[in-house]
Parts: structure tokens; sequence; C-alpha cells
């Protein structure tokens, strides 16, 4: 399996423009309302991503997702655009920012656990292990924040659930991955928008200034849409788990930046990330999985080429470009080469 494969570099550059975005919203925010930040910046991610779709397209077009596919969608919007937001604003105001930066840690180990026992994702032990360091060198990144909890078992809890909503979402957004990555983000980013701040209005919480808003829309357009759309495109061909772990490098991006841009010190927690997570990385990397499988029938949508998964027949009308994008069947397949758990690829074993 090529370690240079561009899924993998995907998921580390959503990673790297989320992680990276969270500096640059501290300069822009300040000490403002954590809701009001977080509805802008989901704002931001949908409004711009949905113009981007409208121009691509030259209008509107249709989605393409299935009844089906809605059901999966429709989950992955609640649990993570709506009950997510929600819990993390609760747990936020009763938990204190050391407690609360180590239990957010628990997303990426939630969304591989759901992965693997509920979705039966295959992964190794190189995989287990690299999420453990991956994840060892986030709780050791916010070690640092240590202040202690408030003694409210409310708020922590809060945050858990919100971790798990999370989690779900990162599951459910995996069923429909091989749709359009523009829409399923754009739509994502709209709900959750409309959600914290209507949230925020109804608690009394006033918005910024208008050029202090777009700025931050702006920052949300890239940290959270652009980021969400690599993200999606990563699930398409590695799996929950591997794309959950890469994207968990997140926080590493951020301090870094913080540290360039920001002057910010660098304690020993931060190199014992860094080394945590290039061993954790390096795992994923240099991952082989290769055994016969079978492909059973399949009929779905996506962006593809003619390879080895792909061999239909086109009506005349076709004009031999490619990629493109239609409705195809697969049919039965037997056959042995190195895989990802990709759209292809989610077999039992």
């Amino acid at each position: 399996m090529s370690t240079t494969t561009p899924a993998v570099w995907l998921a580390l550059l959503a990673a790297a423009l989320f992680g990276a975005s969270t500096p640059f919203v501290k300069l822009l925010i300040g000490d403002g309302s954590a809701l009001v930040l977080a509805g802008l910046l989901y704002l931001g991610s949908g409004l711009g991503l949905a113009v981007a779709r409208l121009l691509r397209d030259r209008g509107w077009q249709a989605s393409g997702l299935s009844g089906a596919d809605w059901r999966w969608f429709g989950g992955a919007i609640g649990f993570g655009g709506v009950l997510g937001p929600l819990l993390l604003v609760v747990g936020l105001g009763r938990t204190g920012a050391g407690t609360a930066s180590l239990l957010l840690n628990l997303e990426a180990v939630l969304t591989a656990v759901l992965a693997w026992l509920v979705f039966r994702e295959h992964a190794g032990r190189r995989i287990v292990a690299g999420m453990g360091f991956i994840v060892a060198g986030g709780i050791a990144l916010s070690w640092q924040n240590g202040e202690a909890g408030r003694g409210d078992w409310i708020g922590p809890a809060a945050i858990m659930g919100a971790c798990l909503c999370w989690a779900i979402d990162n599951n459910l957004t995996r069923k429909v991955s091989a749709s359009d990555a523009l829409f399923i983000a754009s739509a994502k980013g709209l709900v959750a928008g409309a959600v914290n701040l209507g949230l925020a209005l109804v608690l009394g919480q006033a918005l910024p200034a208008w050029p202090l808003a777009g700025m931050t829309m702006s920052v949300g357009l890239l940290g959270y849409g652009l980021s969400l759309v690599f993200f999606v495109r990563a699930l398409r061909e590695l799996g929950t788990s591997r794309t959950g772990a890469y994207f968990s490098t997140a926080p590493f991006v951020g301090a870094a930046v913080s540290i360039a841009l920001l002057g910010e010190p660098t304690p020993p927690p931060f190199w014992i990330a860094a080394v945590l997570m290039s061993v954790g990385v390096w795992l994923h990397l240099t991952e082989t999985h290769e055994h016969g499988h079978v492909h059973e029938p399949l009929d779905h949508s996506h962006a593809h080429i003619h390879d080895e998964h792909h061999q239909h027949s086109h009506t005349p009308a076709w004009d031999g470009r490619e990629p493109h994008t239609h409705p195809h069947h697969h049919i039965p397949l037997n056959h042995n080469h190195d895989h990802f758990p990709d759209i292809h690829h989610r077999h039992g074993h």
C-alpha cells in the first residue's frame, strides 16, 4: 500500500486546516462567547461551500443521495450538527479548561471503537497501536492546560456525550462519503451554524460587529468547511478509524501554529506529543493489508476512473473523459490486492 496515497494527505491536510484555524480564531474573538464563535465558524463554512458548489455546478444540482443515504446523512447532521454542539456548550460551562481538553481526546477513541465494533471496519494491530500513540500525544498536549475540574459530574458527562455524538457523526458520514463532499460539508455547516447561533440568541448573547463576524466566517470556511470536504474525501478512501486517527493530529498543528505566530512557549508536553503522534502516523503510513476478498454486487454513484473495480459499459453518448460521475453497477469480483477499507472494500475478515 503506497504511503503517498492521496487520501492520507487529504486526511492530514484536513487536520492541518482545522488545527491551524484555532490560533486565528483566538486572535479574532478573544474571550467572546464560545456559542457565537461556533455558530459563525460553522455558518461561514456552510455558506461558503454552498456558493462554491453553485459556481462549480453552474446552478443548483440535486444532491444525488438515495433514500437510504438521507437516513444516514440525517443522523449524521442530528448527532454532529445539533446534539454535539449543544452538549459541548453545556459541558464547557461546567468544566475546567484542562479537564475539557483531556476529555475531547475521547472523540478519536470513540470514533474508532464504533467503527471497529458497530460498523465492523477492519483494523489490524498496527492501526490500533498507531491510534493509541496519536491519542496519547493528544493527551500529553492537553495536559499542559491541567486546570482542575469543578467537581461537577454533569459537565464532564456532557463533554463525553458530545464526543460520542461526533463519533457517531463520523461513522454515519462514512456511509454517504461516496456522495458529493461539497454538498455534505455545506449542509452540515449550515445546520450546525443555525443551531449554535439560534441557541446563542435565545440565551441573549450578542453577536460581534460585522467586520469581525465576516473574518470569523472566513476562517470557518477554511478551517471547518474546506477541512470537512477533505475529511469526507478521506473517509471515502481510508475508512473511519484511519481518517479519524490522522485528524487527531489537529491539536498539535494548532499548538505549532500558535508557537510560530503568537510566540507561545514550547513546554515539554509539546515535544512529547510530537514524538508520540509522529510514531502513530508512521505506524499508519507503513501499514499493509492484502488478502483474497470478494466484492458483492453493488450499485452506487461517485467520481471514478475505469480501474480494476470499475469495468462497466457506457452509452454511446459518453465522451471518454475521466474521472466522471454516474450511477453504476459493480459485478461480483474475487481478487487479491493491497487495500484500505474504502467504499469498495467494506467486507468482513
